[in-house]
């Protein structure tokens, strides 16, 4: 399959493709041919780029929207007029959004900003009413359409062109018939002056059509620029220089010129910069990239080292055995953009909406022109020639549904402000449509479906009370940074026990810790460990394997000669996990649970959550894998918080991520759960829901007056005053519809044109370690 990812906005394409595919290349000759630039994501910043396309839509909209007020202020029909109330009424309704899109700036700038387009409106309206403009009337509002549709709205010209060409009647065709319509219907007026001609108002619905337009692009794109970045998180994982010994030397080279067999230096809290093999040294690396567990691995001469991961305080001298794309983390990149160029594309409603009625109002217009043709010759009169022109000019400006491109960027953001109210950030206009659809949702194990810490969850004393056996094992523990040592500590704190001050301390790495207490010898560390120190663990080894089932970590805690007891620690399901798996179960949403962890410890969460579907051991890239393979059944989410979730998030249907989690996870995930709740699963997908059934409801609204319009229109009767009446009541019903009791929401989104949204910043992870 070609691997070609397309990220859209108006007047450029973000593109990830192999070269080496031809169909890739036919794409990006297509898209360069509709005016799309093409530039590489990885060359960009892609915040700024996102942020500069939406301030300059609003600024293409604000000049739209004084150009429409002056063309509506220069209709001027007289105070006495029927259709002095329609004008001041579609005037009101272009300065009220006007309010609206200044809310991106000051209060005091939006207030002036409204009153000047208010005034400059009235102003032309009141000289248009005392002739000043007189015959030049319709040639300055002839300048005004020319201006929008060939100046201001060019890049839409462009690209219905285009479509057309490759037989596409999309919404760019559809709003570029009803401008050209518009500017035709005033060219008529101006060459032959037909007597009480409205070639003004012809016009003035043809900058209109295109204002409301490029107001439906702008909304659009403020859906559509919130979008991840994952590919850039993952790139940052990578350092810019590795520190290779050469010689004796340490020296800094490029992380590109790293070659195979280059000894490669890690400090203490560096990134492993290569996959390798250990030379010297020793240390606790985490390597959640790879397992998706925060657990610290040790690592000794001859162990290998894996691109990526998290050292400890150690200092490592790896040999390098693989380098550039063959890398553990180049190939995760590689799964990301993958899984971006292979995830399914969605179908919007307006979308499916517009193929079957784009061609339906070009048939009507034609149908309207020759019927008013050739019916008067079927009864013996002249062709009505004006007519004809009228109904069909007019069928194209009413046709032009203006509504519909806001209906479904109002709906997102009123959406989007519900879910946050819930603790959910809904990332992408698409989660909104394919989260409803979604059939089965795949959870991570740690930090997703388990609370992703570790804590102590069983004691288990055998020589001594459970009370002396936390207070022994907490005292030396204390002197440990180890995250078990911590846990143990804290659950002691928690207790009240006051810890005695221990002497000796000794760790020994990966294994346990000494220390002396007055003249006792105590040892706090695996079964292993302690066992080798002489004291008698087997007849406890069927214990152990049962907590070690449920995946558990356990530790013995032994004095003098005399194992004092266990203590058991580990993960936990999230308080919600069960309960969310049985209410989607309820609603026949399938689960299914992927980790990298071992066999045991996943199948104990999972049917401890009521899980039947588990694949456990699961690299990075084998995720995304078995994503797609679901996807061949149903709609998939996935769920998850780890760097090595990436993939797998990019890759599904829908990507729903903790708040808490790795940056890289946060990134590619369309759905981010802030408030820490696995519940908030189903709010999301209530949200979902609801919010499509809004969109239906604005659709439906926005054709219901197309659906009245197109067929007065057809009669040839219609004022084109009514074209411009049509888009401004169905627009403001639309707003209402989507933003009813919740404007606020609207007007958030707003604000933060401009300024470079953030994504929730992770809170810090503890790490967690297991004892060989």
């Amino acid at each position: 399959m070609d691997k070609v990812a397309v990220s859209l906005t108006h007047e450029q394409a973000l593109i990830e493709y192999d070269p080496k595919v031809a169909r890739a290349e036919d794409l990006l000759q297509t898209l360069k041919d509709i005016g799309y630039t093409i530039s590489d994501p990885r060359k960009l910043r892609p915040y700024d780029e996102d942020e500069r396309a939406l301030v300059r839509e609003r600024r293409r909209f604000l000049i739209a929207l004084g150009a429409s007020i002056a063309a509506m202020g220069l209709v001027g029909y007289p105070i006495s007029s029927r259709w002095f109330p329609l004008c001041v009424f579609s005037i009101a309704s272009l300065v009220a959004f006007s309010f609206v899109v200044l809310r991106g700036y000051s209060v005091r700038v939006t207030v002036a900003g409204s009153a000047l387009f208010a005034a400059f409106g009235t102003g032309i309206y009141a000289l248009q009413l005392r002739g000043v403009f007189g015959s030049t009337t319709p040639w300055i509002a002839c300048a005004l359409a020319l201006i929008l549709i060939f100046g201001v709205g060019r890049h839409i010209v462009r690209m219905a062109f285009m479509a057309l060409r490759r037989g596409i009647l999309n919404q760019h065709v559809l709003v570029e018939f009803g401008a050209f319509a518009g500017l035709a219907g005033g060219l008529v007026g101006l060459a032959f002056h037909p007597p009480n001609y409205p070639t003004v108002a012809f016009f003035s619905v043809a900058v209109m059509v295109l204002t409301y337009h490029i107001f439906s692009e702008w909304l659009s794109l403020i859906v559509k620029t919130r979008s991840s970045q994952a590919v850039k998180k993952l790139l940052d994982l990578e350092p810019d220089v590795a520190h290779v010994v050469r010689n004796g030397k340490e020296v800094d080279v490029p992380f590109d010129k790293v070659r195979v067999g280059d000894l490669v230096r890690i400090r203490p809290g560096e990134r492993v910069s290569v996959d390798g093999v250990v030379e010297s040294g020793e240390s606790n690396v985490d390597e959640s990239l790879v397992t998706g567990e925060p657990r610290l691995i040790e690592k000794r001469p001859e162990d290998q080292t894996i691109s990526g991961s998290l050292n400890g305080h150690g200092t490592l001298l790896v040999r390098a055995t693989v380098v550039g794309d063959e890398s553990f983390l180049r190939q995760v990149i590689r799964s990301v953009e993958d899984a971006r160029a292979l995830k399914p594309g969605l179908l919007h409603l307006v979308d499916r909406v517009l193929k079957i009625y784009t061609p339906v109002v070009l048939l009507t217009a034609l149908g309207a022109t020759s019927f008013w043709l050739l019916f008067p010759l079927l009864t013996g009169s002249s062709p009505d020639l004006q007519r004809a022109m009228f109904a069909g000019l007019s069928v194209l400006v009413m046709g032009y549904p203006c509504a519909v491109g806001i209906s479904a960027p109002l709906s997102i953001v009123r959406g989007a402000g519900e879910a946050a109210e819930r603790g959910v950030l809904m990332r992408t206009g698409e989660a909104f449509q394919a989260l409803r659809r979604v059939r089965r949702v795949v959870f991570d194990k740690t930090g997703t479906l388990t609370e992703g810490r570790p804590a102590l969850r069983r004691i288990i004393p055998l020589a001594s009370s459970e009370q002396e056996l936390l207070a022994v094992a907490a005292a030396v523990e204390a002197s440990s940074e180890h995250p078990l040592a911590r846990a143990v500590v804290e659950e002691a704190f928690n207790r009240g026990i006051a810890l005695a001050e221990v002497q000796g301390f000794e760790a020994v790495l990966g294994k346990g810790v000494k220390a002396r207490l007055r003249d006792a010898s105590l040892m706090v560390g695996s079964p292993t460990f302690v066992e080798a120190q002489g004291i008698e663990v087997a007849a406890h080894r069927g214990t152990i394997s049962e907590l070690e089932s449920q995946g558990l970590t356990v530790i013995a805690v032994a004095r003098n000669s005399t194992l004092l007891g266990l203590l058991a620690l580990g993960d936990a399901l999230r308080p919600d996990a069960t309960e969310t798996v049985r209410r989607l179960h309820a609603l026949g949403i399938r689960t299914s649970l992927i980790t990298g962890d071992n066999e045991q410890a996943a199948r104990h969460f999972a049917r401890s959550a009521g899980i039947e579907d588990v694949h456990a051991r699961v690299l990075p890239a084998e995720k995304a894998a078995i994503i797609r393979k679901l996807q061949e059944i149903s709609r998939v989410a996935m769920v998850g918080d780890g760097i090595n979730d990436a993939p797998a998030l990019m890759q599904a249907d829908v990507g729903i991520a903790f708040g808490s989690g790795a940056d890289i996870a946060i990134e590619s995930a369309d759905v981010i759960i802030l408030n820490q709740r696995l519940a908030a699963v189903l709010d999301a997908y209530e949200v979902s829901r609801y919010s499509y059934r809004k969109i239906v409801q604005n659709v439906s609204l926005a054709f219901l007056f197309n659906g009245i319009g197109i067929p007065a229109a057809a009669t040839g009767l219609v004022h084109p005053i009514w074209g411009m009446v049509a888009m401004a009541t169905s627009v403001t019903a639309i707003f209402i519809n989507s933003l009813w009791g919740h404007g606020a929401y609207f007007f958030e989104a707003i604000k933060t044109v401009g300024h470079a949204p953030q994504a929730p910043s992770p809170a810090p992870q503890a790490l967690s370690g297991a004892r060989a």
